[in-house]
């Protein structure tokens, strides 16, 4: 693949022998978002635990400090008071079986997350095969298979992040845009990292984090030293 001339000019600015601390890659990363869209910055996160067993399983959610950057259409499965709660709490789709067959038939996935009522959950489990694959499915440990849906609906809107490990061992999640600066992509790293590390499961021995990479859309990977990060 042919690296563009500002991948090539953000690629001179990186020692890519070096393992950075996240400070400097926080600098580094917003230096090295060239292009001409607000570029999105993401941490690629690898851990040493075994996905495929039940007990090393890594997954939550936080609200990021400033947020993502991002606006993001939520769809809300629930019936009756609850779903009037979430229309007052301004979710863009709310609805029950009209939006289950939608999304069957149609293949609709117009939105950013779905949220749950735990009565609608037989109904949203047959959407798992389309859901599950795109990590779209409500899950409980995420918050979002819940009664509270103004609550979680908030915290979505404000910056709700959801991390889980993939087959791969990595995290892939983002921390926020390039234009948000320095400052506010450290709040976001930092509460980002406690909570990952927080939930390091019980069974896991040896090295938890193994490797941190951070990155703009479109510019190059940037490594920081796990050593140094909250450990």
């Amino acid at each position: 693949m042919k690296k563009g001339k500002k991948y090539l000019e953000s690629e001179k600015l990186i020692d890519k022998t070096n393992y950075y601390d996240s400070d400097e890659a926080l600098d580094l990363v917003v230096k090295t978002s060239k292009a001409k869209f607000d570029e999105t910055i993401e941490l690629a996160i690898r851990l040493g635990v075994d996905p495929r067993h039940a007990d090393q399983q890594v997954r939550g959610a936080v609200v990021l400090p400033h947020g993502t950057g991002k606006t993001v259409k939520v769809l809300v499965i629930a019936k009756g008071e609850k779903a009037k709660e979430a229309e007052a709490a301004g979710a863009d789709y709310v609805g029950a079986e009209e939006y289950i067959e939608k999304i069957q038939k149609e293949n609709w996935l117009d939105f950013d997350v779905v949220v749950a009522t735990p009565d609608m959950m037989g109904l949203v489990g047959r959407l798992g095969k389309i859901l599950g694959p795109k990590g779209l499915m409500p899950n409980p440990k995420s918050g979002t298979v819940t009664f509270e849906v103004a609550k979680a609906l908030s915290d979505i809107k404000a910056g709700k992040v959801e991390y889980r490990v993939d087959k791969t061992s990595i995290i892939h999640v983002p921390i926020g845009k390039a234009s948000f600066g320095k400052e506010k992509l450290a709040d976001n790293f930092r509460v980002l990292m406690e909570a990952v590390v927080k939930a390091r499961p019980a069974t896991v021995k040896g090295q938890y984090i193994k490797s941190i990479v951070l990155s703009s859309t479109m510019g190059p990977g940037i490594k920081i030293n796990p050593a140094k990060v909250l450990e």
